[in-house]
């Protein structure tokens, strides 16, 4: 009795044998050329030396590296001032003058109201007089309407600072911001002046209301001062986009001339002031 196998179940016994044959021929193989690989660097001593040397060599790389990678609230702090010198020249140069124009912007953020009821109303809040404490509270409210007539401005100039650097430069109007800053830092040294020279010669009741021109002086300047307060804001970090195009930390770096003034004006403002 005889009995016939069909040829496509020949073909598929004959798939399903051969599989685990070529499996196990891959593995022979790899086995042959890892023996071959420890084989050759048995027998040739220097490839095993020049191997031990090269990583002898890569692992104090390895070790600096890690040290180089801080952990801890720091970390940021430390790699941001370890990359300053990485920095191209002319970005030290932006660093130095957005350092310089915020040590002049701090001090006008903390004391503008103060300045505004001390020396322009000549006021005291800590005074025994009545008068001289309303005349204090006279000047403050004055310094709110101030810096409600600074944002304005600033508002209003965010419009125009993107058509001025396209028609003067980023860089020559930035200057001209410094410049501005300058003159009405300028200008309130001048009205502290004027004004208390009129405070000792009038008395206390000039300073509570009758002489209104170095008032509307002093609103004058918080109003300016809105124009460069918003190129501030700005056209530096355009700036440091420009200058720093392949490298994504430098407006980290460049927050560091914003906070370390801060830092300054926070901790030695007050005995400065007293």
């Amino acid at each position: 009795m005889s009995s016939c196998i069909p040829t496509s179940q020949f073909i598929k016994f004959c798939t399903f044998i051969g599989q685990p044959q070529q499996i196990g021929f891959d593995n022979s193989k790899s086995k042959l050329d890892m023996s071959a690989v420890d084989n050759a660097s048995s027998n040739n001593p220097e490839s095993s030396y020049e191997i031990n040397k090269n990583a002898k060599h890569l692992s104090p790389m390895v070790e600096e590296e890690q040290n180089v990678s801080f952990d801890g609230p720091g970390a940021v702090l430390v790699n941001l001032l370890t990359s300053l010198r990485h920095l191209p020249p002319a970005m030290h140069l932006v660093l130095i003058v957005m350092a310089l124009s915020w040590l002049s912007w701090f001090p006008f953020f903390h004391f503008d109201m103060d300045w505004m009821g001390s020396e322009v109303y000549h006021g005291d809040p800590k005074g025994n007089n009545f008068a001289a404490v309303k005349a204090y509270d006279a000047g403050v409210r004055e310094g709110a309407f101030g810096l409600l007539l600074n944002s304005v401005v600033l508002g209003i100039s965010s419009f125009l600072i993107e058509p001025m650097c396209q028609r003067m430069g980023a860089r020559f109007v930035w200057a001209m911001s410094n410049f501005i800053v300058f003159a009405c830092m300028a200008g309130t040294a001048i009205i502290s002046l004027v004004s208390v020279n009129k405070y000792i010669t009038e008395g206390i009741q000039h300073a509570i209301g009758e002489n209104r021109a170095i008032k509307i002086a002093s609103l004058v300047i918080f109003a300016l001062l809105g124009f460069p307060l918003s190129i501030t804001y700005s056209v530096p970090f355009s700036i440091t986009a420009d200058l720093t195009a392949d490298t994504g930390w430098a407006i980290g770096v460049l927050n560091l001339a914003i906070v370390i003034p801060q830092m300054i004006i926070s901790l030695g403002a007050g005995p400065w002031t007293q």
